[in-house]
């Protein structure tokens, strides 16, 4: 069925894979064509769903230990990136790489090993905004022979000596807003110390900061929203933020069992979004599911 006709659920038009994580999958679809097997290091996107559905047509997710361990094979590297160690691995082991890290951050990485050049000579130091353990700020990180320090909180900054130069930069996935506070706290700490050499990149990807003002207008348009999301999903778990603020009746499924507890009813319509990193496909199950409670 086509739910975006249907009366009462729709789905975001503007919800689903951003570029990277479709470039990722199409890489990983091509290659399975013409191979029984592909290595991918790491979940090929935050997605329980998807990753299921990619390891039945052969696709197989393998640890950072394990890839130590791999000679002689393909390997596909995802969207979020990787330090270089990786590629050096790869070198000595013999192993073909697929690259699939994302064009956009892929440039970051760029930018991030520019800058560390830069300020070593300044005896400076680069912050990168971003979650700890994340793939894609594992890979930002490893730009500086891992000697950046990363921000998540507030509380972070503490932990930080502002009377040296300062580049701060942003993974690609985190909140403009939450980046400004972060940028204006490292501006005024620095000044407190008379430094005036602090520099901010905000280097946050647009295909998913526009999504929050779409998502807002989205929310406000049904009784009920349902976030399709992977619980792995760091995009997911901001977005979902974004739209529980908005519409109170917000609930977080990541697949059709999730959602026996939701109070749907004939009279209340219901809004189907999802992160960057949930598939189209899924949306849809769920919209068809949700017809099927109550007759829909």
């Amino acid at each position: 069925m086509d739910s975006q006709q249907n009366s009462t659920i729709e789905i975001d038009s503007k919800s689903g894979f951003c570029f990277g994580v479709i470039n990722a999958i199409q890489q990983a679809e091509k290659a399975l064509e013409v191979q029984k097997t592909l290595y991918c290091l790491g979940d090929i996107v935050h997605n329980g769903a998807e990753v299921a559905r990619l390891n039945q047509r052969g696709l197989i997710t393998i640890s950072y230990e394990q890839f130590k361990e791999l000679k002689n094979c393909t390997v596909l590297l995802r969207a979020h990136g990787e330090p270089p160690e990786t590629y050096e691995i790869a070198r000595k082991n013999n192993i073909t790489i697929i690259d699939a890290t994302c064009p956009v951050v892929l440039a970051l990485q760029k930018k991030i090993k520019t800058a560390y050049k830069e300020i070593q000579k300044a005896k400076g130091q680069i912050l990168i905004f971003g979650k700890p353990g994340h793939a894609e700020v594992i890979g930002l990180l490893g730009q500086t022979e891992n000697n950046a320090k990363v921000i998540h909180k507030i509380e972070d900054l503490d932990e930080i000596d502002f009377s040296k130069p300062t580049v701060l930069f942003s993974q690609t996935t985190q909140n403009i807003h939450d980046l400004k506070i972060i940028q204006e706290e490292i501006s005024k700490r620095a000044k407190l110390l008379g430094n005036t050499e602090f520099t901010c990149f905000d280097t946050i990807c647009r295909r998913v900061a526009n999504r929050e003002s779409d998502l807002k207008k989205f929310a406000q348009k049904f009784d009920i929203i349902i976030f399709v999301s992977g619980k792995k999903s760091s995009n997911g778990k901001v977005l979902f933020d974004i739209c529980k603020q908005i519409n109170d009746n917000t609930y977080f499924v990541s697949n059709t069992e999730d959602l026996k507890d939701i109070p749907f009813s004939n009279d209340k319509t219901v809004g189907i979004c999802g992160a960057t990193s949930t598939p189209k496909w899924l949306m849809e199950d769920i919209a068809n599911k949700i017809l099927n409670i109550n007759n829909l």
